[in-house]
């Protein structure tokens, strides 16, 4: 049975978050950092309401042309300051959908994954992207070992079905217009797939 989850930005207020929990969402990514010098307003205050009601937490980062290793130090500096590289906290996120990126995607990815794992000694990783990119643009084979976790993003409202399949595929974003308990307006809802849940796409 698939696990259902959310994943928000400053874009998404939330009321509350036991509503949230309590209409079935058991993980949340959040965005933290873009870039080299960004972070999300909203992540300082919502990582915790969401850990505290039982949601399985994690950060993201949105990444934009630019040195890889200053994008992972500021990302890595937040998940810390967040607590998001403890044990039960989601996996975190490397975001590749800048448009900037799309002719460097594989060796932005590849390098992200490996500065990462340097800098933290954390190896599993999620990569997001769109069917767009996993079709035309992006290779996982080239870079996407047993410890990356691949998070597709195609809005056609069937959860689990996103009609492009890998062996590391483990998440559907299936709309950007859900709606959830708890937070007012549309929000991007996700499911576990491909045998994944999300005992798999936690920190031990």
């Amino acid at each position: 049975m698939a696990d259902h989850g959310i994943d928000i930005s400053h874009w998404n207020a939330v009321d509350d978050w036991n509503a949230v929990h309590g209409d079935g969402i058991v993980f949340c990514s959040h965005k933290v950092t873009e870039a080299t010098g960004h972070v999300d307003s909203q992540a300082a205050k919502n990582i915790p309401g969401a850990r505290d009601a039982g949601i399985a937490t994690g950060g993201y980062h949105f990444a934009r042309p630019g040195e890889v290793a200053g994008q992972v130090a500021h990302f890595v500096h937040h998940l810390q300051e967040n607590g998001l590289l403890e044990s039960g906290s989601l996996l975190p996120m490397l975001d590749m959908e800048a448009a900037e990126l799309r002719d460097d995607a594989d060796a932005v990815t590849r390098d992200f994954i490996a500065e990462f794992r340097k800098a933290t000694d954390v190896r599993p990783i999620l990569v997001y992207s769109s069917l767009d990119w996993y079709q035309n643009v992006l290779r996982p084979d080239d870079w996407a070992d047993e410890d990356v976790f691949l998070w597709l993003a195609r809005f056609n409202g069937d959860p689990g079905n996103p009609g492009w399949s890998h062996p590391r595929l483990a998440l559907h974003q299936h709309t950007d217009r859900g709606s959830v308990a708890g937070i007012p307006g549309g929000v991007d809802r996700n499911v576990t797939l491909g045998g994944f849940g999300v005992g798999d796409l936690t920190l031990g």
